[in-house]
């Protein structure tokens, strides 16, 4: 390899050209790698706290959208059904969190005096991207001074507009840039953890973190990086933006995503944060990460000059899904679900289905349809997190064999082609229809113009290892926080997780619980010969 190196330093730039000339068309291979997903977090309306809890709110098909809770703003004094009423929304509803405000500064060595100015948005990506190496058994400690990388796509700025907004200049500190200004986000995580690699935020409104994904999955091919976070972030605390929203005619006045469907009447904004752990399938089989699916490949492009500023382009959503295609190594038959970007309003709907007929009408048909759904009919639309939301769905699906209800579809937008079109909207649980190849389209399109695609496919089935004899008597369980109270609330969460769940094996607990985490200074040893006798010493 250094002499390669040595040769290619020689080489003019002229030379350079022709020989990159030469070999590109050879480099599609390289192009089409597949990426592992090997961990996951989230934070999503339900409250949907874990991937588990997402799960659940989707294969119930749980509505999670509620009225705007008292704590982010006064809903009698912003509303009125009039749209035209100035300073008024006419959109009661939205997707929330909970406790957004809940956060333990100092577990990632941040000053109380500094977490004052800390943008909400700042720490769910700390959290969920903690949470997401831990459901991966990467032990962030061991990061540190690795290029791993950061793409964040988030396109809030409540928390700014907030401090700015109260009209009192004293409230602006030493670190009100730092807490609030986008870049950050992904900065601060990459500091916190010590990763050298690429570390950016992407803001193409509604498509961010779709393009933060392909980003993602463009640097670890590049060999930028060996190991990439991938987060979306939107909360919604301050009432400026659903009244913009609302002026603009795009909220939904009875607040639901009715994707496809006839009642669609526009979007209903909500908050969430999701976070993706990626390595090169090769690596990944290599160091015997888990692998929850793969990423086989991504497109983005612009609508350029179409109908107006906002409105989509079915040419450009077409280009792209080919784009993303043909990048991924997948023909147009090999797809059998679009998770589709469908916030539910009158004109975007009947664009994106056209152009998805465009595309899928000749590899499907009435018997062997293209199932096309939408998280957001669960969730609401989340914006700049929106293209992580739909991600984890896909991946959650993959994992239970099972493609959710898609929500509010009682008659089918009569602006839709239906009768020539091959798609199926799945009202209830539908399996898989293809057993043997499971792979799904994701879209993402922002009212910037950038549009996202993300073709995405079940993880390998690997051969079975034998399962080794564990002939141990007992088994030695660590647990360990920084503090007291955060030592006993982890012990309480493994109780219950012992509860819940009856297949994980006493060995693997004690394996991940050494390997996989950080160790802290309040520490918890505890040795069990069973699960049964874990739980009851736990407790």
């Amino acid at each position: 390899m250094s002499n390669i190196n040595e040769h290619i330093t020689q080489m003019s730039p002229l030379k350079l050209t022709m020989a990159a000339k030469q070999i590109a068309p050879k480099l599609d291979i390289l192009r089409a790698e597949p990426i592992a997903v090997i961990g996951l977090g989230c934070r999503f309306p339900g409250p949907a706290n874990t991937p588990d809890q997402f799960w659940q709110l989707l294969q119930n098909g749980v509505d999670a959208i509620g009225e705007v809770p008292a704590d982010r703003w006064n809903l009698s004094e912003f509303y009125d059904n009039n749209p035209d009423s100035p300073g008024k929304m006419y959109a009661r509803h939205g997707g929330f969190c909970a406790e957004p405000e809940m956060f333990d500064p100092q577990f990632f060595g941040i000053s109380p005096r500094e977490a004052v100015s800390l943008d909400p948005q700042q720490r769910f990506i700390l959290e969920v991207a903690w949470e997401a190496l831990e459901n991966a058994n990467v032990a962030p400690e061991k990061l540190f001074g690795s290029e791993a990388g950061v793409f964040v796509g988030a396109s809030g700025f409540d928390n700014a507009l907030s401090l700015i907004g109260a009209g009192d200049m004293r409230k602006i500190d030493a670190y009100f840039g730092t807490g609030n200004v986008l870049s950050v986000a992904a900065g601060r995580l990459s500091y916190i953890l010590g990763l050298t690699g690429p570390s950016m935020v992407v803001d193409t409104a509604c498509s961010s973190s779709l393009v933060a994904a392909h980003l993602a999955t463009q640097s670890l091919r590049n060999r930028e990086c060996n190991l990439a976070l991938v987060a979306g972030v939107n909360l919604l605390l301050i009432p400026q933006m659903s009244i913009n929203f609302s002026k603009a005619r795009m909220l939904s006045p009875d607040g639901r995503c009715k994707t496809f469907s006839a009642a669609a009447n526009g979007y209903v904004r909500s908050e969430g944060c999701g976070v993706l752990v990626l390595k090169r399938l090769a690596d990944a089989l290599t160091d015997g990460d888990q692998i929850l699916a793969l990423i086989r490949g991504s497109a983005v492009n612009q609508d350029g000059n179409s109908g107006g500023l906002t409105v989509p382009s079915g040419p450009s959503q077409e280009q792209v899904i080919r784009q993303a295609l043909a990048n991924s190594a997948v023909l147009p038959e090999q797809v059998s679900y679009i998770e589709a970007h469908g916030t539910g309003t009158s004109l975007g709907d009947p664009i994106e289905a056209a152009a998805l007929g465009t595309i899928y009408s000749r590899t499907h048909s009435k018997e062997a349809p293209l199932l096309i759904g939408s998280v957001k009919t669960n969730i609401g639309h989340l914006e700049g997190a929106a293209g992580m939301a739909s991600m984890l769905k896909v991946i959650l699906s993959f994992q239970h064999q099972t493609i959710p209800p898609h929500l509010h579809f009682s008659e089918p937008n009569p602006h839709i082609n239906w009768d020539e079109l091959p798609f199926q909207v799945p009202t209830a649980a539908s399996p898989w229809p293809n057993k043997q190849q499971q792979i799904a389209g994701i879209s993402g399109f922002g009212f910037s113009g950038t549009n996202a695609h993300v073709i995405m496919e079940a993880a390998p089935r690997l051969p079975q290892k034998k399962a080794e004899k564990n002939n141990l008597p007992a088994y030695l369980v660590t647990l360990s926080g920084k503090s007291d109270r955060a030592l006993e609330n982890l012990a309480q969460r493994y109780e219950s997780f012992l509860d819940q769940d009856s297949t994980t094996q006493l060995p693997d607990i004690s394996y991940t619980g050494q390997v996989g985490r950080n160790h802290f200074r309040q520490r918890l040893a505890v040795v069990a010969e069973s699960r049964e006798a874990l739980s009851e010493k736990l407790a």
